[in-house]
């Protein structure tokens, strides 16, 4: 279906009429296993020589449908879906590492990122080095014989940040390095990182994906271009597996091995599987996303001016405004929108912003962003409270910070309950 436009893929792509019953919406397969035609059958599904479903850990039919979709959408060549945008994260990385192994990460990434990747990586001998991907001589030299990923997000959280990256891109290709980038606030209707050279694209799904709060997913997609039997840093992929007969998973599926990998070996052994009925959720959720997106940009940037003009507030990072310093790269990165997610600033420091959060009435104070819902959330005390002060401002998550996650209401309502909020809190 690659004929089509966006706004077709996102309701047509993966799904067809369910042949047992001609069900038009993809069904909820709400079963566990799968009956085999005969032995030769299964023994044909195991040896990985035809394609088929055995297990919902490792396929559902509804879980399948999504894959595609999401993969049809980011113009990627195949997609694994999983329980959440964390565990997302981990299965991009598990085919490429081992002991010893490291990944280089943008600094202006989510505290939970942070977190998983200073952390939690490192009780599988992994490691990670933050850098500062606007300096990219200094991204290049952290580059050593180990390192086996360069890791960003298109649009950061919970700055708004974009990443150039067509540069960082390049700097991947100069090094023989997959570019895996975070495509969560963006979406592909507002960023297609493939085509400005990313090696992998990972979501939560259970941000603006889904869009109404509702399930927590996450996705995958290999852009199939990237050659993992060239360098020999990528065994798991290049060399034989044991576990299938010595297959070679580059050598026999080419641009689908990484997504086969992810299946046969990654949801096989570590289980981050998707539910069939959210992955349904997600699949309605993204029958509207064009439509949804519009409107929240239009809504952020109105609720962007009004902030920036308001002598209650210190700053507005929304790369949206002409005078962030990343506007220029919306045009190329982000060409229909710079989001919806960004922070602001408030005079009055800590206590203020506690105030704000505490006082709004239409805003829903909670640790998610994307809902059709505005959201705020004080990211210093919650979602990057695990940082130290130094990571906090480095991050964008600085104690006067509240970070906006602008929904699809009217846009005059949620002007009208900042303004009350914002009185009482720098009163």
């Amino acid at each position: 279906m690659s004929d089509y436009s966006f706004d077709t893929l996102q309701i047509h792509a993966g799904a067809e009429p369910d042949p047992a019953t001609g069900a038009r919406q993809v069904p909820i397969y709400q079963t566990t296993a799968y009956v085999f035609k005969d032995a030769d059958h299964a023994a044909r599904l195991f040896n990985l020589q035809e394609v088929g479903y055995i297990y919902s850990r490792l396929t559902n039919p509804t879980v399948a449908a999504l894959a595609n979709r999401v993969a049809a959408l980011e113009g990627g060549a195949g997609a694994v879906c999983c329980s959440s945008g964390h565990a997302a994260q981990i299965m991009a990385l598990f085919p490429l590492m081992g002991p010893g192994c490291n990944i280089i990460a943008s600094t202006r990434l989510y505290g939970g990122t942070i977190t998983q990747f200073s952390q939690t990586i490192k009780r599988f001998g992994w490691s990670a080095k933050f850098v500062d991907f606007d300096d990219l001589a200094a991204l290049e030299a952290a580059v050593d014989d180990n390192t086996r990923a360069i890791f960003c997000e298109s649009i950061s959280n919970p700055g708004g940040y974009i990443t150039d990256l067509p540069a960082v891109a390049k700097v991947a290709d100069k090094v023989g390095l997959p570019l895996i980038v975070d495509n969560t606030l963006a979406t592909p209707y507002l960023c297609r990182p493939i085509e400005h050279g990313a090696t992998l694209v990972v979501h939560s799904l259970t941000k603006y994906m889904t869009g109404n709060g509702t399930v927590t997913g996450g996705a995958i997609v290999d852009s199939g271009k990237f050659d993992w039997s060239a360098s020999g840093k990528f065994p798991s992929l290049s060399d034989p597996e044991p576990a299938y007969h010595g297959l070679k998973f580059h050598e026999a599926l080419g641009p689908m091995a990484f997504t086969f990998h992810s299946i046969a070996v990654g949801l096989r052994d570590l289980g981050m599987t998707m539910n069939p009925q959210g992955a349904h959720y997600t699949l309605m959720g993204i029958e509207t996303l064009s439509l949804r997106m519009e409107r929240h940009i239009q809504n952020a940037r109105a609720v962007a001016e009004w902030l920036e003009r308001d002598p209650r507030v210190e700053f507005v990072t929304y790369a949206g405004l002409p005078s962030s310093p990343w506007h220029g790269r919306v045009a190329t990165v982000c060409p229909k929108g710079a989001g919806a997610l960004f922070t602001v600033g408030v005079k009055g420091g800590y206590e203020a912003c506690v105030k704000l959060v505490d006082n709004l009435k239409l805003f829903s104070h909670v640790a998610n962003l994307g809902d059709t819902r505005s959201l705020i959330i004080h990211s210093a005390s919650t979602t990057h409270r695990q940082l130290t002060p130094e990571q906090q401002v480095a991050a964008g998550a600085a104690p006067n910070v509240v970070r906006l996650s602008i929904g699809t209401e009217d846009a005059r309502d949620i002007i009208a309950d900042l303004d009350q909020a914002l009185t009482k809190a720098t009163a």
